[in-house]
Parts: structure tokens; C-alpha cells; sequence
């Protein structure tokens, strides 16, 4: 079906269709800009809430919580969903509107020129229609005037009052007017036929042309349309298994929650490691002294505010100030509970180790670039670096001093801990039949057993103190070891004892002195890998060459010397390991 032909006299509403039609093109632009601007305001706003609603400094405590954890999973989920209403917003915005854009105004043009061409076809078709309009009347004026100057010579002719003369004159004008007949109607005769030939090439061949291609205009408008809503379901269709997964991950990130797991860590944090009071004794003070039933008065007040003190939160400073016997000094957190003590020591202790080997790092780091520069002179001046080594080495005794410190204050804490969980502490001792109550002041009170068998918890107390032993051995906290650390911490040879625990201790004898010198040293763990991005050859004492393109395990980053310490695996199923510069490869270190 062609325009041209079916609609060869709908110019007029053709031009009205084909316009609108644009401007349903460009209504579907403004409503993709609208979306843009949504798809974009709701990535802002997802993000805005990810960031307003992260754990802030103050909680981190509370981020070992699987509760927590499942949150910040999901707050991450969330802002990679952000991410892809981002995703989509730019991509509609370059591959939609922009095409869309550019179509409509590709569209609007062709159609001004079409309905321009088509306008100059009317005018040159009415413009031949005027003129055989014109021609038509002059013939029919002179047709007239003829026919009048005929029926003239008529009467003139028949008139016998009339000369000659007059005769001929009537005559004359007949002939004229006659002959001007004849031509009007060739002329009118010629117009007719140049009339009928454009006018029959107008409506055949020319205005068909300008129809079709405002057909075509109009058709490309629809398909283009067809491809646009296509193409922005595609943006979307896209991006949908990426929230897919992310809904998976919000979902999994909910499965992770373990409320017993979230439980225990609530005892972990919480547990003072004070044991339970006893049963309170029958006290027969007719049995005692007179002189000491004040005091006896007072120590029984003392134990029982003491007891009070281990049920209230609140009130926990009070029962350490009573056993507290490490002075006032916060710096060993003595003012928090027994546990909550070691834990804090504990941490301490950990991140103390790890400053030592980043500063070990860093000393050996200038140690061999110092080695490099006096074997290659080229390279640099070996004592630029003589600085930054003594300030090193300066950090790295104050950080071993801390450090001993500390572990002093993690030993004399698990002394505090055993002595006040061992039987004699905590227990009622019986002696020569009679039950012995200590109080706080270290006097003794006697009392007839009166034939009540009171159950004897030392078992139970002297076990949780052996049981905290196991578990501070198995943690790695060894009290006669001076906290040494694994290798991988970068301590792992170290094994100096405390001052005053190198006594033969019941620990070192049952580990074995020579255990700790025979322990096999773990190789480094690799924290990535990387690519040679040049080939390097070594010159220089420590370095290891390599080729274009070889991947290679990364066991120490770039310490701001410009090298690196890498690591491959070699024939002799062994590793070689050595610095290659780092401007030289490429590094994926593990998140």
C-alpha cells in the first residue's frame, strides 16, 4: 500500500499525521528523561540511606554480632543496587534519548523538506491552472467578439444606406476579430494540453515521490519507536540478574544470622569470670569474741555489698576495687572485670605484634634498599635512607617495650585469675571439725559443722580455673612465652620469656624447653599476585629476574622503596623468592 496512490489527495492531513507523529516521538523522549531523572534520584536516595545507616564508629564493638554482620551485608547489597539504577539512568541516557534525540530531529527535517517539495508541486500545478484558466476566458472573449463583429458585417452588408466603404471596414473588424478567435483558442488549446500533461505527471509520478517518502519518514518514526522500547527493556533486562543477586545476597545475608551464635558472643563480652557466691554460713555469734563482733560486723557487710556488686552491671567497678591489685593505673584495664581484662590485654597484645611487623617490615625494607643503593651507586645515595632507619629502629624498640609491658600485665592478670578461682580462695575449709570462714581481713572464724554437710565446690572452681588455662593455651597465649607470635605475624622466631617466668615454670616443663627453638618456620603467605609488565633483569644482590607476562605470588608490598618481594615456584619443587621493582608489574593483592 503507497501513499502516493492511496492517498494522492490527503496532502494536507498526511502533513498534520506525519507531525504528529514527531511529536509522539518526542513525548516518549520527555518521558525517558523523566525516568532517567526518577532511576537517577532513587540511586541517589539508596545511597544517601546506605551511608547515613553504616555502623558508626562508636558500634564497632557491636559488628561481631551476626545480626550485625547480616545488616552491613545488606547495606552493601543495597548500595550495589544503587549502583545499577545508575547502570540503567546512564544507559538509557546514551543509547535511548540520545537516538531518539537524533532520530526525531533527522525526522523533522525530512519532513520539512518533503512537505517544501511538495508545496512547490501544487504551486507549479495551480500555476498552470491559472494560466489555462486565462487562456479559457480570453478565448471565450474573443469567441464573442467574433461572433459580434460577424453578425455586424451582416447587417452592415445588407444595409443599402451604408458605402461601400463602411462595408468594408465592418468587414475588416470581422476578420481581425476572427482571427484573434482562432489564436485565443490555440493558445486556450495549448494550456489544455500542457495543463492535462503536468497535471496527469503531478498526480503519477511527482506528489507520489513526496508521498512515499513522508511514508517512509513516517514509517522509520514507528520502527524507531518499536527499537526504543525495546532497546530501554534491554537496559533493564540487563542489569536484572546483577539485583538478582543482590537480592540473593540480602537473602543470604539473612540466612546468616544465628541468634546462638549471637548469644554466646553476648557471654564472651559480658562474662566478668567472677564465680558465684556460696551458700551463706550460720553464724553463731555467741560463739565469737565480743571485741571482734564489730569487725566480723563489717567484714559481713563488706561480702555481702561484694556479692551485690557481682549482679549489677553497674556496680562491677566495685567488686574489682576490692580484689584490684594492680593499683589505680588504668593503662592495664584493671578497672573492668577478670575476663573482660584479658580480653582487652588480649587485643592489645595482637595489635602491638602486628605494629611490630609492619615496622619490621618497613626497617627491612630500608635495610635492603640501603644494601641496593651502596651496591649500586646509581640507584641512589645509601644514606638518604640512614634516617628513616634510626627513626625505625627507635619505633620498633619503644613498640617491644610496650609490648613486653603488656604481656607482663596479661601474666599477672592470669596469676590474679587462678589465685582467686583456686579452692583456697573460694572455699570453707574445714579444720579439726570445725567450718573456717575467711573474710576479707584474713581473720578466721570458727564453727561447730553442727553435722551439716555443705557440698564442696573446689572441684568446680579449681576445674574453671584449669579450664581457663587450657583455653588461654589453646588461644596462643602462652604465660611463661612472653606472648611470642605466629609467623606469620612476622615474630615468629621470637621466644623471649618474661622477666622472673624463666624459672622452670609447670608450662615450660610440660611444652619441653627445646620446643620452642625447633619449631619449623612457616613459609609467607602470599597476599596476591601480579604480572610482569616488562622484563627485568637482576643486577643487584636480593633481586630475582623476570620475563614479560609471567604471574608471580606478591609476599611483601612495596614498603616506599620502589621494590617488591615476589615469589615462583622452581624446578627443585621449591619457591624462589626476591625484589623486583614495582613500577615493573602489575599487582592483584587479596581482598
Amino acid at each position: 500500500m503507497s501513499w502516493g496512490i492511496e492517498l494522492w489527495d490527503q496532502n494536507d492531513n498526511l502533513a498534520i499525521h506525519t507531525n504528529r507523529g514527531i511529536d509522539a516521538l518526542d513525548k516518549y523522549a520527555n518521558f525517558l528523561r523523566d525516568r532517567v531523572a526518577i532511576e537517577t534520584e532513587y540511586a541517589g536516595k539508596l545511597r544517601r540511606l546506605v551511608k547515613n545507616y553504616q555502623p558508626k564508629k562508636k558500634e564497632e564493638e557491636d559488628n561481631e554480632f551476626t545480626s550485625m554482620q547480616a545488616f552491613r551485608n545488606l547495606l552493601k547489597e543495597v548500595g550495589d543496587l544503587a549502583g545499577q539504577r545508575e547502570v540503567v539512568s546512564e544507559s538509557l541516557q546514551l543509547q535511548i534519548i540520545q537516538g531518539v534525540t537524533l532520530l526525531s530531529k533527522t525526522l523533522r527535517d525530512d519532513r520539512k523538506k518533503c512537505l517544501s517539495d511538495g508545496a512547490m508541486l501544487q504551486q507549479n500545478l495551480s500555476t498552470q491552472l491559472s494560466s489555462l484558466e486565462r487562456a479559457k476566458r480570453n478565448y471565450e472573449k474573443a469567441y464573442r467578439d467574433s461572433e459580434k463583429a460577424v453578425e455586424n458585417y451582416k447587417k452592415a452588408d445588407m444595409d443599402l444606406n451604408l458605402s461601400r466603404a463602411e462595408v468594408e471596414r465592418y468587414k475588416t473588424i470581422m476578420t481581425s476579430k476572427i482571427q484573434q478567435s482562432d489564436d485565443a483558442k490555440n493558445e486556450y488549446a495549448n494550456q489544455l494540453q500542457k495543463t492535462n500533461n503536468l497535471q496527469q505527471q503531478h498526480f503519477s509520478i511527482l506528489l507520489p515521490a513526496v508521498l512515499s517518502r513522508l511514508q517512509e519518514l513516517d514509517e522509520k518514526r514507528t520502527r524507531g519507536i518499536r527499537e526504543f522500547i525495546i532497546g530501554a527493556a534491554e537496559v533493564e533486562s540487563s542489569v536484572a540478574p546483577i539485583i538478582a543477586r543482590c537480592m540473593e545476597g540480602i537473602v543470604k545475608a539473612g540466612e546468616s544470622i544465628n541468634e546462638k551464635e549471637d548469644s554466646f558472643k553476648v557471654i564472651e563480652r559480658y562474662q566478668s569470670g567472677f564465680t558465684p557466691p556460696t551458700d551463706i554460713p550460720f553464724e553463731d555469734l555467741s560463739k565469737l569474741d565480743p571485741d571482734s563482733l564489730q569487725d566480723h560486723y563489717s567484714n559481713s557487710m563488706s561480702n555481702h555489698l561484694t556479692m551485690r556488686g557481682t549482679m549489677s552491671a553497674n556496680k562491677i567497678k566495685k567488686r574489682v576495687g576490692i580484689f584490684n591489685i594492680f593499683g589505680s593505673n588504668k593503662e592495664d584495664f584493671s578497672d573492668l572485670p577478670p575476663n573482660q581484662q584479658r580480653k582487652k590485654l588480649q587485643a592489645k597484645i595482637a595489635e602491638l605484634q602486628q605494629k611490630i611487623a609492619q615496622e619490621t617490615n618497613a626497617r627491612d625494607g630500608l635495610m635492603k634498599m640501603k644494601i641496593v643503593y651502596e651496591t649500586n651507586s646509581s640507584l641512589g645515595n645509601p644514606m638518604t635512607v640512614e634516617g628513616q632507619l634510626n627513626e625505625s629502629e627507635h619505633k620498633l624498640e619503644k613498640l617491644k617495650i610496650d609490648l613486653k609491658k603488656y604481656q607482663g600485665y596479661f601474666e599477672r592478670a592470669n596469676q590474679a585469675q587462678v589465685a582467686n578461682n583456686s579452692p583456697q580462695a573460694n572455699r570453707n575449709q574445714l579444720q579439726n571439725g570445725h567450718r573456717t570462714s575467711r573474710h576479707s581481713n584474713g581473720s578466721a572464724d570458727d564453727h561447730h559443722d553442727e553435722g551439716d554437710d555443705q557440698p564442696d565446690d573446689a572441684g568446680s572452681l579449681s576445674r574453671s580455673g584449669s579450664e581457663d588455662n587450657v583455653a588461654q593455651i589453646q588461644n596462643g597465649h602462652n604465660n611463661n612465652n612472653n606472648g611470642s607470635a605466629s609467623p606469620e605475624s612476622g615474630l615468629g622466631t621470637s621466644h623471649t620469656s618474661l622477666p622472673g617466668s624463666g624459672q622452670g615454670s609447670a608450662n615450660e616443663n610440660a611444652i619441653g624447653e627445646d620446643a620452642y627453638f625447633e619449631t619449623e618456620v612457616e613459609p609467607l603467605q602470599p597476599l596476591g599476585t601480579c604480572r610482569a609488565l616488562y622484563p627485568f633483569e637482576a643486577s643487584s644482590e636480593g633481586s630475582i629476574p623476570m620475563n614479560e607476562g609471567e604471574e608471580l605470588q606478591v609476599i611483601e608490598i612495596d614498603q616506599g622503596d620502589g621494590w617488591t618481594r615476589v615469589r615462583r615456584a622452581n624446578d627443585s619443587n621449591g619457591w624462589d623468592e626476591g625484589f623486583v621493582p614495582t613500577s615493573y608489574i602489575e599487582c592483584t593483592l587479596y581482598a
